[in-house]
């Protein structure tokens, strides 16, 4: 009898039971356990929650017999009871907490990553080629560019430019509420989903804590699902993305996003195909060049680096300070209290995030990460936020993205610069200032706008360090033009974890 393969539940799609190279074979037992522990160790986003187990279900159904799925308390208890001290193999998890019990298991074999373009040994041969200390994200794409041939044109880019984002910051059609794009697909609870949500009430009953709302299932929890959204990106909403894909509008939170990155993080998808698909529509004219390189670099690019560096950059990233951040997330903020707050931004985001456990990548960096940076919270507590709030949240993906890229934490081993703003940058890029009770243009008094106070107080406190940036020399000296700084900072000391 071929050895059983133990599935976890980010690693739903085929592509993780596929034999050759070094797979598992074709008639292969499954194991699939559903740990309780891990919903009673961290308050998860109750739509995550029902999310992942509605895709673990899903695909145990779709095994039929092939699997042995198994409810426990602990992984651990699942596994004696399906296999008892037998022999598994796994594909690597996608954590380094996983990755530590499936070692310290006996008679687990250990199988290469899959669901990632690229393998972790020639990732290292191109970091320690460039020194493996600060590695570029476009250095990266351009090379997985190339080594992958994708959108390139012989031995050029596709277009002629590698990046096209000078043509996709454009802010949103003035005046418009949403963007004039078909609807994103969504999927259809069944009788799962009921059970799902039963049991997530019973757990609630049983002391386990969740945060946020449950309902309806926004996002594919099967392959088919995950398939019909690609395609109707692709088909539909594709053409549209780049130009756009850093606006924010109050009634449109989806714009023309993908919505595809919990797919790919639970395996549903391949990285492969969804690139190949969007290559695809640029060739055939059904989508221009800078919406599908746009595409192309977030997938390709950002969240093949992110997976990367998770790994190179070893456990000690994890534990970066080097702002030396240590204030505490408010209340309001772990609740997701959107009420809580007036700033219009802040609270139009939370509200999303509590109802949806989802806001696409600018209101994430821009909005939710920029005020934990200018408030010095916590990178860790904020990092961990991020992962138990957001559906496609996983430690490998909030790790690089919030202690590197959101709070600079790491000193500026991933990014460039500091990744925050005042209110002028939100003013231009959504039409989220105009009904709120602070200006974008106000530093002091009632009206002040919190992220342009919070801006300035931010750049005085790192003043010693940020001056010495280039990128951030010209804005660090602006403070000394500001003749109401004392007054700003007077103000930001008193504002303690008030909600903005």
């Amino acid at each position: 009898m071929a050895t059983p393969h133990w599935l976890f539940g980010d690693q739903l799609g085929p592509g993780f039971l596929a034999p050759g190279d070094g797979g598992p074979a074709r008639d292969a037992p499954v194991v699939m356990v559903e740990a309780r522990s891990v919903f009673r160790r961290r308050r998860f986003h109750r739509a995550k929650a029902h999310l992942v187990l509605s895709a673990m279900r899903h695909r145990a159904a779709e095994l039929g017999d092939r699997v042995r799925y198994v409810r426990a308390e602990t992984y651990r208890e699942g596994l004696r009871a399906a296999v008892g001290e037998g022999p598994l193999t796994v594909c690597h998890p996608t954590s380094r907490a996983a990755l530590a019990l499936v070692r310290s298991l006996p008679g687990v074999t250990v199988l290469p990553p899959r669901g990632f373009l690229v393998a972790h040994e020639d990732f290292r041969a191109w970091a320690d080629g460039h020194g493996g200390q600060r590695l570029r994200q476009e250095d990266f794409y351009r090379w997985v560019r190339r080594t992958h041939d994708l959108l390139m044109d012989g031995d050029g880019p596709a277009g002629g430019r590698w990046n096209h984002d000078h043509d996709n910051r454009e802010p949103p059609p003035r005046g418009a509420t949403a963007l004039d794009v078909p609807a994103p697909y969504r999927p259809r609870e069944d009788d799962v989903d009921d059970e799902v949500r039963h049991d997530l009430d019973r757990w609630e009953r049983e002391g386990i804590r969740f945060v946020g709302r449950d309902g309806p299932r926004r996002f594919p929890a099967t392959r088919r699902e995950a398939l019909a959204a690609l395609r109707r990106f692709v088909e539909h909403r594709l053409a549209a993305f780049g130009p756009y894909e850093d606006a924010m509008l109050a009634g449109d939170p989806v714009m023309s996003h993908s919505l595809l990155s919990s797919s790919l993080n639970l395996g549903l998808l391949d990285p492969a195909e969804c690139v190949e698909r969007a290559e695809a529509a640029w060739r055939s004219g059904g989508a221009p060049v800078n919406s599908v390189e746009g595409f192309v670099r977030q997938i390709a690019g950002w969240r093949e680096y992110v997976w990367q560096l998770y790994w190179y950059f070893g456990e000690e990233y994890r534990h970066r300070n080097a702002l030396g951040h240590r204030a505490p997330l408010p209340g309001w903020f772990l609740e997701l209290d959107a009420g809580a707050v007036t700033a219009r931004c802040l609270a139009t985001v939370l509200a999303q995030v509590r109802d949806t456990g989802w806001t696409h990548h600018i209101p994430r960096l821009m909005l939710l990460g920029s005020h934990a940076l200018q408030r010095g919270w916590d990178p860790a507590a904020v990092t961990d936020w991020f992962h138990r709030c957001f559906v496609d949240g996983y430690d490998w993906v909030m790790l690089p993205n919030v202690v590197g890229m959101s709070q600079y934490a790491d000193g500026g081993r991933m990014t460039t610069k500091p990744y925050t703003s005042g209110g002028s940058y939100v003013h231009r890029m959504s039409d989220l200032c105009g009904p709120c009770a602070y200006r974008p243009d106000r530093r002091v008094g009632e009206d002040a706008c919190p992220f342009t106070a919070g801006y300035w107080a931010f750049l005085h406190r790192h003043r010693d360090r940020l001056e010495r940036n280039p990128r951030m020399t010209r804005a660090v000296h602006g403070l000394d033009r500001l003749s109401d700084l004392n007054a700003l900072l007077h103000q930001e000391r008193h504002r303690g974890d008030q909600p903005p």
